[in-house]
């Protein structure tokens, strides 16, 4: 079995077992969803999603945000962890979408990467789940469980995406990265893998080793 047929055929057994695998972040456009990425670093999507109602419910927009006092939305945001940075980041990432690309999310993954706050986990992430194009974005999750099976080698994020790219199909990237989250929250977890329930045992490379 070829490295890509492994690939395939992980990829295909994950979808039987998380069948609606997906974002979990709670967003209605290109510009929430922007602003919750920027908000999930190093904390949980669920707590992103604690603060995101309140934050887009008095400022909706790029112009509202962007117009916005720092201790307003550090205070909206406090619960996320990091929120003097975040809070930076979110206002500047609103100015430069106002000067740059009239108050729209750019839809490249060069522009994209150029916007405050966004590095390329999160621009992959948007390119795929605000405007369905390929994107494969490489958080603690995906790094770790691509390693363990043996999709990747690298152990740094940016190699590990050109790896799996390189792998999948271009319309299998986002899918990948929601399916290789579920099962490292699930099943292939950091500290204790519950290796004995995995249903993917069988083609995992330290599997495959024995």
């Amino acid at each position: 079995m070829t490295k890509r047929d492994q690939a395939l055929r992980i990829i295909k057994e994950l979808k039987r077992e998380y069948p609606n695998a997906g974002t979990l972040l709670k967003f209605n456009n290109p510009f929430e969803l922007t602003v919750a990425v920027a908000l999930s670093a190093q904390t949980t999507d669920d707590r992103v999603n604690q603060v995101s109602g309140p934050l887009f419910a008095r400022f909706p927009n790029p112009e509202s945000m962007a117009a916005a006092d720092l201790e307003v939305l550090e205070k909206i945001i406090r619960p996320v962890g990091l929120y003097r940075n975040k809070a930076k980041h979110i206002k500047a990432l609103a100015q430069a979408l106002l000067e740059r690309y009239a108050g729209q999310v750019p839809d490249s993954l060069e522009e994209l990467l150029g916007l405050p706050g966004v590095g390329r986990k999160s621009a992959n992430v948007i390119l795929a789940v605000a405007f369905g194009k390929p994107g494969l974005g490489v958080d603690t999750h995906v790094q770790r469980v691509a390693r363990r099976l043996g999709l990747a080698n690298s152990d740094k994020p940016a190699q590990t995406e050109l790896e799996l790219k390189e792998l999948l199909p271009q319309n299998q990237w986002g899918p990948a990265h929601h399916l290789l989250i579920f099962h490292g929250r699930k099943v292939c977890k950091a500290r204790r893998p519950e290796c004995q329930s995995c249903k993917i045992q069988p083609i995992c490379e330290q599997n495959l080793e024995k």
